[in-house]
Formats: C-alpha cells, structure tokens, sequence
C-alpha cells in the first residue's frame, strides 16, 4: 500500500458514492418485496434458487458455500431456520461421511416458483428496464471486471477449516 494515499477526485467520488448508495438501496428495495410478496428473505431465495436450478435439487453444503460465496457458520444458520420451515432437508453426504448435502424439497420447489415470477418482475423494473440493451452490456462488462479482479486478488484468507459441514 502506498504510504500517500491516492484521494479519490470528485469524478470517482461521485462513482464511488453513487454505486455504493444505489446498490444498499437496490438490495434493501428488493428485500422488503420479497418478503411483502413471498414471505421470503434475501437469504432463503438465494438458498433456493441455487438448489433449484441444480440438476439433481440438492448438493453438497461445501459446493453451496462455494455458489453463495458464504462462511459455514453463515449457511448452517440459514439452513437451520429453513429445514424447520420444511423448505430443505440436511442429509449425509454417500460420497463422503464428514459432510452433508442440502436437499430442496417439495415445499421449498413450490416457494421459490412462487415467488420467482415476482421477484424478476422486481429486479427488471429496479434495474434491467432503466437500462438500455448497450447500456446494459456495459454494466454487464464492468462488473466482470470487477468480479474477475477480485478473483485474481482474493482477499487473504482465515487459516483453513473444515467447511464440509
């Protein structure tokens, strides 16, 4: 790191500024309609829609911490609360002992069908129809690159533990 810090000018401030507010906003809009529209949290849709659009509707906890981009200790929470709701079931892993496969079930299939109809409808009236088709391939571009810098500099890491639980 730079011993000077590199101020950011009001260009890049106003860029900062005005990503970091419309993307809180944008989250917190699209959270308070799932929840009005489907009883759903963030949380719950993003466990469900990983699981249902998986070709076999379950996988392993490692692998759906791995789509989520989620700790552990975040997805055995969440499963947790959506195993009681009868959404999802925890089994053992049969290709190996130490770990666990979520499972959609039958309710939680009918819940994010549901509730998906709604929610893109949301996402395209917040975001997808305020741009157009060149405007959208261009926000489309700059977030992957920054999704691929991030990647290539991933922040450093706790010391390893056994996240196939």
């Amino acid at each position: 790191m730079p011993t000077e810090p590199r101020w950011l000018n009001r260009r890049e401030d106003r860029a900062w500024r005005a990503f970091k507010r419309a993307s809180y906003l944008l989250d917190v809009r699209l959270s308070r309609h799932l929840l009005q529209d489907s009883r759903l949290t963030q949380a719950d849709y993003e466990v469900l829609a990983v699981l249902s659009e998986h070709s076999t509707d379950h996988m392993p906890a490692r692998e759906l911490c791995a789509m989520l981009t989620w700790e552990k200790s975040r997805l055995s929470h969440q499963i947790r609360g959506m195993q009681e709701r009868g959404l999802i079931a925890r089994e053992p892993n049969p290709d190996d002992a130490r770990s666990v496969v979520i499972r959609l079930l039958p309710a939680g299939r009918r819940v994010i069908e549901n509730a998906a109809p709604a929610h893109v409808h949301r996402v395209r009236q917040h975001l997808i129809d305020l741009f157009t088709p060149a405007e959208l391939e261009t926000f489309a571009s700059l977030n992957e690159r920054v999704l691929r810098h991030l990647a290539e500099d991933p922040f450093p890491e706790q010391p390893a533990s056994d996240e196939s639980r």
